[in-house]
C-alpha cells in the first residue's frame, strides 16, 4: 500500500511563499508527491486556512481565491470534512496532546487514515510524534527520494 500523507497548511503556505525559509523543500516535496500520485489526505479546514494566510500575508483577495481553488483541484487530494465525528476525535487529540484546535484536526485526520503528518509547526510535530508518524517537509522529501527516513 502506498504511503499516504496529511499535509499541514503550514507546508502549503511555505511552498507558496518563496520568501519563507524552507520554501524549496516544501515546493519540491509537493511536486514529488504529485509525480508519484501519492494520496494526500487533508482536512477541508486546509482551504480556509490557506486562503486566510495568503489574504492576510499578501493582502490579495484574488490570489487567495485562486490558490485555494488550485489547491482543491490537486490530483490525489482527498478533503476530509470536519463533521461531528472528526471534531470529537480532534477534541480527544487536542486534550491528549495539548494541541491548538486546527493542529488537532490535522493530527486526527492523520490518525484516522494512518498517514504521515507533514508539518512545519514544531509544536504540533513534537506533541504528536509519539502517536503518529510526523515529518518535516525536508525529512519527508529525503525519505521519498532515498527510501530511508532522515534522522530528525
Amino acid at each position: 500500500m502506498a504511503t499516504t500523507y496529511t499535509i499541514d497548511a503550514s507546508v502549503f503556505i511555505n511552498a507558496f511563499n518563496p520568501a519563507e525559509a524552507g520554501h524549496a523543500d516544501s515546493r519540491q516535496l509537493l511536486a514529488q508527491l504529485r509525480r508519484q500520485a501519492a494520496p494526500l489526505i487533508v482536512p477541508s479546514l486546509a482551504l480556509p486556512e490557506v486562503a486566510a494566510a495568503i489574504r492576510r500575508g499578501r493582502g490579495d483577495e484574488a490570489l487567495a481565491r485562486r490558490f485555494t481553488a488550485a489547491l482543491s483541484r490537486l490530483p490525489h487530494l482527498m478533503l476530509v470534512p470536519l463533521d461531528t465525528h472528526l471534531a470529537l476525535q480532534a477534541g480527544e487529540v487536542a486534550a491528549r496532546h495539548s494541541l491548538r484546535s486546527s493542529d488537532a484536526v490535522y493530527a486526527a485526520v492523520a490518525l484516522r487514515f494512518g498517514s504521515t503528518l507533514v508539518t512545519l509547526d514544531q509544536e504540533q510535530y513534537q506533541r504528536v510524534a509519539d502517536a503518529l508518524t510526523t515529518r518535516t517537509p525536508s525529512a519527508a522529501l529525503a525519505e521519498i527520494t532515498t527510501g530511508k527516513p532522515e534522522d530528525v
